[in-house]
This record gives C-alpha cells, sequence and structure tokens, in this order.
C-alpha cells in the first residue's frame, strides 16, 4: 500500500527530473518526485534468505564499499535498501520494479536476475563516481525519489567477441562481461575457432593447443596491401580459463556462447590435422592473411567423429543452452572437386554442394540436440535447408532472418550494417584503422530488430539482437574498446527499451552522464580523450 501511494505521489510530482535520471538502457516507466534519499553513515543491505538473492546484495555492498569507503551490512529482511521477491509475473524472469522514498530503496523482482538488473539501474541512480575503484571525497551519495518499473524488449541481448584474429586475455574478457552485465546484455558470444587461430584446449587432440593456436606472422596494415609482421602470434585458453571466465560470467547472470566454427573457416584445425581436409597429403599451416580460406573439412566419418568429440568437451565445459557453429563462408571449390565429396552427394541424394553443406549442418545439429541443447548457426545454414532445431543468427542483412522466421525459426538479428562494430565509426581518416564500412552510434542506435515483413506470429521468433566484433585490426584489449564502446550502449538500449521509449536525442544526452562511468570504469570508448595512440589520457583526478 505504501508503494501504491508513493507511486500516486509521483504521478501528482512527476516534472521535468527525467533529465537527471540518466539511465541506460531506458527504462520502461519511470516516474520522479521532487526530493532524494541521502545514503546513512551505517547502511543496511536486506535481502531474501537465498543465495543468489544474498550474492546479488553482496556484489552491490561491495561497489558501495569501494566508492563511498564504507561498506552496507548484508542481512537478511528489510534494509536501507531492501530486495524483495515478487509474485508479480509481469515482471517476468528480468524485469524489476525500483522505489526510492525518504525509508530507502526497495528493489521488487521476481528473479535473482531482474534484482541484479535493478542494482544496475540504482547504481546509475547514484553519481557517476559510484563506479570507481576507491573511495572518492565529496559526493552526496543520495538517490531520487523514484518509482521505476522496467522490462526488457527482447529476451536475447547480445555482444560478441573475436579472439581468434586477435588473442584476448582472461582479465579482458572478464571486463568485457561486467560492460555487458553494466549494460543489462545478458549473452557473451565468444569466437573461439578460426583460420587465423584455434584458442581453447581440447584434452583429446592437444596439437589444437600446440600447433592450431599459433601462427607465423599476422597481415601489417589494410589487407590489400599485403604485407605481414614477420612475427609469431599465439594465444589459446585452457579448460581452467575457460571455467574461470563461464563462472565470473554467472555471477553477473551472462551466459556464455562457444562458437566452434564449422565446416568452413576451418585452417587452424587442419594445420594440426591434414587428415580431416580435403587433401590429407597437403602441409596446412595456421591462417596468416585476413579473409576466407577455400580449406574446408571434409566430410567423412572421420571428421564428424572429429568435430563430435570436440563438441563434446564444449558442452561438459559450457552450461548455457546455445552451442554456435559457425557455418558461414564455406566455400564449396575443394567438394566440387572431390571425388569422396560428390560421391556422398550422390549417395545421400544431394541436390549440390549447398545440399552438403546442409548435410554436416543437420548431422551436427542432431548431435547438440542430443546432448540437450541448441545449435545457432550464421545465416548461410539456411543454404540447402535449414536444420529442424537451429537458431539462425542473420548477419548479412536482415533477409536471412525473415526467411528463417517465416519458417518458424528462432532468429538473432545482427545485421552488418548495424551492429558490426569492426566497422569504422568517424571519418576512416581520423581513426584507427579498420576493416572498412561505416556504422556511426546514430545508425547503430536506429536499428528496429523485428523486420516489418513479419507477421505478429512470426515476429515472436526474433529473440533479441547481438554486436559483433571482429578482431582483424583490433590488436589490444584497448583498441577492442574504442571500437566498441559506446556503440556497444546504444545495441543495449536496442534490445532492451521499448520501440515506443526509443529517442536517439534523448539517448544522447542521457550518455553524456554515463561516459563519465565509463571513465570510471576505465573503459578506452570512442569520444573520450585520447593520444596520437588512440588510447584514452586518463584526468589527473582519476
Amino acid at each position: 500500500m505504501k508503494s501504491f501511494l508513493f507511486g500516486l505521489i509521483c504521478c501528482v510530482l512527476v516534472h521535468s527530473a527525467w533529465a537527471q535520471i540518466n539511465v541506460i538502457p531506458k527504462p520502461t516507466n519511470v516516474l520522479t518526485a521532487q526530493g532524494a534519499w541521502s545514503f546513512k553513515t551505517k547502511m543496511k543491505i536486506g535481502a531474501p534468505a537465498d543465495a543468489r538473492w544474498a550474492h546479488v546484495a553482496e556484489m552491490l555492498a561491495a561497489q558501495l564499499g569501494k566508492a563511498t569507503g564504507r561498506t552496507p551490512v548484508v542481512a537478511k529482511g528489510k534494509g536501507d535498501i531492501s530486495f524483495v521477491a515478487s509474485s508479480d509475473a509481469s515482471l517476468g524472469e528480468e524485469g524489476y520494479r525500483l522505489l526510492s522514498t525518504p525509508k530507502g530503496v526497495t528493489i521488487q523482482a521476481q528473479t535473482a536476475k531482474g534484482a541484479f538488473y535493478g542494482v544496475q539501474t540504482l547504481l546509475q541512480l547514484l553519481p557517476a563516481e559510484v563506479f570507481s575503484e576507491t573511495p572518492v571525497a565529496g559526493v552526496k551519495w543520495a538517490v531520487p525519489y523514484v518509482t521505476i518499473k522496467d522490462v526488457p524488449r527482447y529476451a536475447y541481448r547480445g555482444l560478441m567477441l573475436d579472439v581468434c584474429r586477435h588473442f584476448m586475455p582472461v582479465e579482458f574478457v572478464k571486463k568485457y562481461i561486467d560492460l555487458i552485465a553494466l549494460h543489462k546484455q545478458n549473452q557473451f558470444h565468444w569466437h573461439l575457432t578460426d583460420d587465423q587461430g584455434w584458442r581453447i584446449e581440447i584434452k583429446k587432440y592437444p596439437e589444437l593447443k600446440t600447433i592450431s593456436s599459433k601462427r607465423k606472422e599476422t597481415m601489417k596494415g589494410h589487407y590489400k596491401d599485403q604485407k605481414y609482421d614477420g612475427i609469431p602470434y599465439e594465444g589459446f585458453y585452457t579448460q581452467e580459463d575457460i571455467r574461470e571466465v563461464i563462472k565470473y560470467a554467472e555471477e553477473r547472470f551472462v551466459n556464455v556462447i562457444p562458437e566452434i566454427e564449422m565446416p568452413g573457416h576451418a585452417l587452424a584445425a587442419l594445420a594440426a590435422y591434414p587428415q580431416l581436409g580435403n587433401n590429407p597429403d597437403k602441409i596446412y599451416e595456421v591462417g596468416t592473411k585476413w579473409g576466407v580460406y577455400d580449406d574446408v573439412f571434409m566430410p567423412r566419418e572421420e571428421t564428424f567423429k572429429f568435430l563430435e568429440d570436440v563438441l563434446t568437451e564444449v558442452i561438459d565445459l559450457f552450461p548455457g543452452k546455445y552451442i554456435h557453429i559457425g557455418g558461414d563462408e564455406c566455400p564449396k571449390v575443394q567438394w566440387k572437386e572431390s571425388r569422396f565429396a560428390q560421391n556422398l552427394i550422390q549417395k545421400e541424394g544431394l541436390k549440390d554442394e549447398h545440399g552438403l553443406q546442409s548435410y554436416v549442418i543437420k548431422r551436427i545439429d542432431k548431435f547438440i540436440t542430443s546432448k540437450g541443447r541448441r545449435m545457432i548457426g550464421w545465416d548461410e545454414i539456411l543454404e540447402g535447408g535449414l536444420s529442424p532445431n537451429a537458431t539462425v543468427m542473420s548477419w548479412r542483412g536482415i533477409e536471412g532472418g525473415i526467411a528463417a522466421a517465416k519458417e518458424r525459426h528462432d532468429v538473432i538479428m545482427t545485421p552488418g550494417n548495424f551492429c558490426y562494430l569492426d566497422h569504422y565509426q568517424a571519418d576512416a581518416k581520423t581513426q584507427p584503422i579498420a576493416i572498412g564500412g561505416f556504422t556511426d552510434l546514430a545508425e547503430s542506435y536506429s536499428y528496429d530488430p523485428t523486420p516489418a515483413e513479419l507477421s505478429a506470429d512470426e515476429a515472436k521468433h526474433i529473440l533479441g539482437v547481438q554486436g559483433n566484433v571482429w578482431t582483424e585490426y583490433m590488436k589490444t584489449p584497448a583498441y577492442v574498446q574504442y571500437m566498441v564502446w559506446p556503440r556497444a550502449t546504444a545495441l543495449a538500449e536496442v534490445g532492451w527499451t521499448s520501440k515506443e521509449g526509443k529517442n536517439f536525442e534523448d539517448f544522447s544526452k542521457r550518455l553524456e552522464t554515463h561516459k563519465k562511468r565509463l571513465d570510471y570504469l576505465g573503459v578506452n570508448y570512442f569520444g573520450a580523450p585520447i593520444n596520437g595512440k588512440f588510447e584514452y589520457v586518463w584526468p589527473e583526478k582519476m
């Protein structure tokens, strides 16, 4: 009843205070009132008697302690900041309600995950200094009086990272996950294998670690220059590293999706196991140039045994329901020239080499399904006929997503012109080298993941949206950050906020405050003060 009355008060006193509610992604409903609840010298955070809820409360207490120098006590029941398990079905798994009144702050949710997203909003209601790793003096710690009900538009809100072209250390992967969680995204797509490097340890095939994770050199400059640096390059994650990252992500309610490429983008694997290729006598080398290679897996039984063994270890490591198998950019040249491939096409009654790719994908789909998981593939898996349980990731525009949704397959929208964060974001003459293309902040923000061509029933199969980060030209974590944020921030709002709630001018205003948060988090984002190497020049006060 008290919450209801406060909501009525907010309705009466609602005013232009939204300007100070600089939350990203923009919440579904916000009512504000004059005034704010100020922190006490000693505070208590109350949470239900449940380990997951207590974990969320402890994370909040820890961050408040870092920034203020005073760590709140976490206990069961009510507190100055209280978490309350709600029976409101309209909140769903990820929604929350946040109320700030003269008596304190309450976050209501059906699940601990929803409460976690409520915490991200609470932190953004506070001064940006709350994201500092050390106490900041002279800050007035107060939460404006507000009533927020917030539910995401899409269930899938992701960000991908390619670590094959350039390997990224575990600590940076964790920071990447931190930023995913801050922006209320819930999926981390980890691209782990490709022509230019195999980055995950597979116990049954140790040469993936000793051979496939290393290349003799790397392209220097643009692809068109065809120059190389002559410097050996390597890197891989042990299974212990993988488990560490997964645990870290789980603590932040982020699901990790591994991608193991097949049947194309296989050169690194073939360098270690040439018998899996179309020419077993060929000496394969891990790719040193960018782009697509003709060397692909040959669909022999030995190859399927290898792929199933690899996927078994991957599935044992990754607890999430999705396994990404790539399926994109698979040249058919070698299959056209192969007597074995042509005989297999005839034996299985396939139409052509596209049908052979579909045959491979369907067999892998069946295997993944038998393990209780769901397969994701890039939209090329539509070619030759789509696997029955496949989820399609539409990257070559939106047409693949439309076709899959019309066939009643689930779809994740990630078209290049909106969602590829390796494109230039400003005049190329002023920017570090990138693959090409142009996608600025406004274009990413303008994207609507649900195509108008779909009926209401078909549109239900659009699970959400994802930003993709390919690292051919991103050699360092700082480089990745510069290319990814704040465009990924825009895509986070695309995935969370209702279509009607989006407004780029409003987003841009909120982003100015959000950049201060990124400053304290040490993010090398585009728009920050940078030096000639496009690296952040930290203000003295920080």
